[in-house]
């Protein structure tokens, strides 16, 4: 009978500790997806909402976090009095030492390492960034039925969405992102399968690729009426005399009377051409603002050099009365009242929540540094001239290989994120670049194909303006089959209009 109480006690010490770890692993993916305003938004409410956080004071900053801002490796010191009494040593090592050994080998396979540290800067170039846009399509996102796959490009998509909540990009661009960053082979029907399912979400308009579009989506949810046709003939008919504001001819096309006419130019500019501003995600600010996760600096020998921003994170710890509490009461639990126990098991899961957010945000620093000494390694020419030509080709998967990690914990170290450069501040996916292998077996980057296809067109009979599909015949001719879409988006990208117009 006792034997089998024992195995009893046993297991539940082993699932407790297993929903620990999946706790903390779960609070670390979330915490790894958010750019530093957000992760300084989501720290500050949960200081506000347990009393058992608190911030460390600058006079205690020595003794307590310092080491944890100037070096990078996972340090616990500070916190390992605290940390006894909810895991060991052995599990919290277990837990970090993939990173700790990616770290390591990055540093035996480079003479020239780049330095890093951390710094706390809020000010210079940093933007106002807004959350709520995001935030509200995500929770939709969540309540809908979609295969993993799905909601990867749902995600992406958007992440994709511009401030009007408008999608700028085709889908042959996503669909080329998505596996360039995300490592998905994905076709341009099952974009358009989630795109529409994105486009039932609120508000009405979400995801429009164009105004004719944005407008439409709405007026599809109208209930059927005389009026929604009406509305549907001027959006698809008469589309350029309704942006030109002529009503006249409208008014004559469709047989209106005066009160007609008046009634359906009011719910027609009722529409609203911007949705996205209607989540309050980046209202009064048409450019998207950000602020860099991360400084990497060049300096004048070559070296590159890199910081964190930990802008205005604070620094936390456990209160004090909160694990005196713990620690005096602890195995005494049979003598208590009830109210004692009660705040005991108060006070118990609320360092528990405190010490499991210190670990997860010192892992998503930890990993965050990995990920980007990983992208200096591997882009380390683009960091000294600034050409978009040197950005090698590098995948998600090249970053995983290359630090041991999931391509998961990859994406999410990335996603979202931004890097002020001597080149300006620029998203984390600007580094990432497919590739091209020509039939020598050369390796390219779509940045040089990009170079080869201006040259060709700065070559060209100006009186006889090449065609996309010539130029595709001569990119194929110099050993790199492209299709002519992928010749028509990359000219596009650079600028470049079609053919007719550049005689």
């Amino acid at each position: 009978m006792a034997q089998g109480q024992v195995q009893i006690n046993k297991q539940q010490q082993e699932q407790k500790l297993t929903n620990s770890v999946s706790q903390l692993q779960l609070l670390q993916a979330k915490l790894s997806e958010l750019p530093l305003t957000q992760l300084v938004d989501y720290i500050r409410t949960e200081m506000d909402d347990n009393p058992a956080l608190e911030m460390v004071l600058p006079d205690d900053h020595v003794d307590n976090h310092e080491d944890n801002y100037d070096n990078h490796d996972i340090d616990t010191d500070s916190e390992s009095d605290n940390a006894e009494d909810f895991e060991t040593e052995r599990e919290r090592e277990e837990r970090q030492s993939q990173l700790n050994d990616a770290l390591n080998s990055l540093a035996q396979d480079d003479d020239e390492l780049p330095v890093y540290t951390s710094q706390n800067q809020s000010n210079g170039m940093t933007y106002e960034q807004g959350e709520t846009f995001y935030d509200s399509l995500t929770m939709q996102m969540m309540e809908t039925e979609l295969s993993e796959k799905e909601r990867q490009i749902m995600e992406y998509i958007i992440g994709s969405l511009d401030s009007d909540g408008w999608l700028r990009k085709s889908t042959i661009a996503i669909a080329d992102e998505l596996t360039v960053f995300n490592d998905i082979d994905v076709n341009q029907r099952e974009i358009d399968v989630v795109l529409k399912k994105l486009q039932d979400f609120d508000p009405a308009g979400i995801g429009a690729r164009s105004l004719k579009e944005c407008l439409m989506l709405q007026i599809k949810r109208r209930d059927e009426s005389l009026l929604k046709e009406q509305m549907t003939k001027v959006v698809e008919e008469y589309f350029n005399d309704f942006t030109k504001n002529n009503w006249k001819k409208i008014k004559t096309a469709l047989k209106l009377n005066d009160d007609d006419t008046a009634r359906l130019r009011h719910e027609m500019v009722r529409l609203n051409p911007k949705p996205g501003t209607m989540t309050g995600g980046w209202a009064d600010n048409d450019a998207r603002q950000v602020t860099p996760d991360v400084y990497i600096d060049t300096h004048d020998d070559g070296s590159v050099t890199f910081a964190l921003n930990n802008g205005d994170m604070p620094n936390l710890t456990i209160t004090p009365s909160f694990l005196d509490i713990v620690r005096q009461n602890q195995g005494n639990s049979g003598n208590m009242s009830r109210q004692m126990r009660e705040a005991l098991i108060y006070a118990h899961n609320k360092v528990g929540l405190a010490q499991r957010l210190i670990d997860a945000i010192k892992i998503r620093r930890n990993t965050l540094t990995l990920v980007v000494k990983a992208i200096i390694h591997w882009q380390h020419d683009y960091f000294v001239d600034g050409d978009d030509s040197s950005i090698r080709p590098m995948k998600l998967k090249d970053i995983a290989e290359k630090t041991n990690l999931d391509i998961s914990t990859v994406s999410r170290a990335c996603n979202g994120k931004y890097a002020q450069t001597n080149w300006g501040i620029l998203p984390f996916r600007h580094f990432f670049c497919e590739s091209y292998v020509a039939e020598n077996g050369e390796e390219l980057s779509k940045n040089n194909i990009k170079k080869i296809l201006q040259e060709i067109i700065d070559k060209e009979d100006k009186n006889k303006p090449l065609s996309d599909d010539s130029i595709a015949n001569i990119l194929a001719d110099k050993g790199f089959p492209i299709a002519r879409r992928t010749v028509a988006k990359y000219r596009e990208q650079l600028g470049i209009p079609v053919a007719k117009m550049r005689r």
